[in-house]
């Protein structure tokens, strides 16, 4: 050993010698292990948060939504089958186009069912991205999503398919420009930042955004709370009448999941409606206040459930397609979404992450990987677009074959034969939210109480739904809700006893 390196040993020896002794000898308000409990119980990212908002005075905006997930996917399962129903024949090709918006005049046909979800130019993501984004889409057999953002020509040219977002903004509502689109989405919110204003400062616009979106020099672009000449649900459903008459193609809702679900699903469902885009809790935006991405709005699983039972219930589940979105990242989530009665997904952070791959090296370690994919970040001008496309086709097709794989041990030929019996959770609450087996029960022996919404009580009665005497609850059963009948049992008996 040289010199050198014995006296380093020796110094580091000394430095946590003398560290040790302090944290276990001193007091804790001298003590510099004071900092654990602290962290343990404020968390590192609440203070760092804090520190942020001591410097600035003004609200944060995380980039890529709340590190908050409430979806608990992992507790859901696929249930693969091998003689009660044979696993489909390997050399069958399983199905996995869909159709969105099929009594549309124009459906919008995708050879699958996952899509890139809304994120705009300028306002988000530089043109480069986005042009990748629709490029990787198009080579993969699905859509790309305009965002809130203006039609770009090069967007449309990249864009096989393109759903327009007619927007808050205002940049994307002329009919001449609605004409080009393969399905308009009605934008009222979004899982991220609900129906909150936004404000990109006139500073941080460059000649090429103020020029797609209209801007006089000088002046912000704003995002507001509604949707211009849209201050009532009547006014809405008028709207949707228009566009609907007008332009042929789908025309969807998407909104921030909320509590208030079915109030707003019944106004959409009254204007006629497309398809519906549920926006969860965990989905991304480029950057927005924390409350606004920690705090507002359902999670996407509790969204997903409520919004296909309602839609299921009012009669209207083959005319109007479900898209979830918000928080889903792999091809698991996706089949289990699929499963529960979404006929398609939207993926934002993820395929984000997809297109930047080894090219978000170029602003680490020093920065961070959005400063690659930003309009205002530092490093925009470095992404190469093909590459990202290449890099976003791949993780698709990665995906898909991944689910076509699961559906074959399921025994199904298309991802549209998808449903509730081919899922089950070993969580009782997820068993009613979503309408699918607890795994502690066999399938024709699942419990009452599950069945029609009912929590056992103490003495070992049913107790009425959510407490309440009235019992007024509608949950139902998987087997029920596809028209089948199963053996009830409260109190299932060993084998032994059958």
């Amino acid at each position: 050993m040289g010199l050198l390196s014995r006296l380093g040993r020796s110094l580091m020896d000394g430095m946590v010698d003398s560290m040790m002794q302090r944290m276990l000898t001193e007091p804790y308000p001298e003590n510099v292990f004071a900092m654990v409990p602290i962290l343990n119980k404020v968390h590192v990212m609440n203070v760092v948060e804090t520190g942020m908002r001591a410097a600035q005075g003004k609200p944060l905006s995380r980039p890529l939504g709340s590190p908050i997930v409430l979806s608990d996917w992992n507790k859901i399962l696929i249930n693969p089958v091998h003689l009660c129903r044979m696993p489909t024949p390997d050399d069958v090709t399983i199905d996995t186009s869909v159709v969105i918006g099929p009594r549309a005049r124009r459906p919008l046909k995708l050879d699958i069912p996952i899509l890139i979800t809304g994120m705009s130019y300028g306002g988000a993501l530089s043109l480069q991205v986005k042009l990748a984004l629709a490029r990787g889409a198009s080579m993969a057999g699905t859509a790309a999503n305009t965002g809130e953002a203006p039609l770009l020509p090069e967007e449309r040219q990249e864009a096989r398919w393109l759903i327009g977002q007619y927007n808050r903004g205002g940049w994307l509502n002329e009919d001449d420009d609605l004409a080009q689109l393969d399905a308009i989405e009605i934008q009222l919110g979004q899982g991220a930042q609900a129906a909150a204003p936004q404000t990109t400062p006139e500073w941080m616009i460059g000649p090429d955004y103020r020029e797609a979106y209209r801007l006089r020099p000088g002046q912000d672009a704003r995002i507001r709370t509604r949707l211009p000449g849209v201050d009532s649900p009547r006014d809405f459903i008028r709207l949707v009448e228009r566009l609907r008459k007008t332009h042929g193609v789908p025309v969807g809702l998407k909104i921030c999941a909320t509590h208030h679900l079915e109030r707003e699903l019944d106004i959409a469902l009254q204007a006629g409606i497309d398809y519906f885009v549920v926006d969860g809790a965990e989905g991304g935006t480029h950057g927005g206040p924390t409350i606004l991405q920690d705090d507002v709005g359902l999670p996407t699983l509790h969204a997903l459930a409520r919004t296909v039972r309602y839609i299921e219930e009012a009669g209207m589940k083959d005319d109007v397609s479900i898209i979830a979105a918000g928080g889903l990242v792999s091809p698991g989530h996706f089949l289990k979404a699929l499963a529960l009665g979404a006929d398609a997904v939207y993926i934002g952070t993820i395929a984000l992450l997809a297109t930047l791959h080894t090219q978000m090296t170029k602003a680490l370690v020093f920065e961070p990987a959005p400063q690659v994919a930003l309009y205002t970040g530092r490093y925009g001008e470095d992404f190469d677009i093909e590459e990202g496309a290449r890099d976003l086709a791949n993780f698709l097709r990665s995906c898909v074959r991944e689910m076509e794989l699961a559906t074959y041990s399921l025994g199904k030929t298309a991802f549209s034969q998808l449903d509730r019996s081919d899922l089950c959770t070993v969580d009782a609450d997820l068993a009613q939210l979503c309408r699918i087996d607890y795994a502690n029960f066999p399938p024709d022996r699942q419990p009452a109480w599950l069945q029609d919404g009912r929590e056992p009580a103490q003495d070992g009665r049913q107790a009425p739904a959510n407490g309440r005497a009235d019992g007024r609850h509608r949950a139902r059963s998987a087997a029920h809700a596809d028209g089948r009948t199963r053996r009830e049992s409260p109190s299932p008996q060993p084998d032994s006893a059958r």
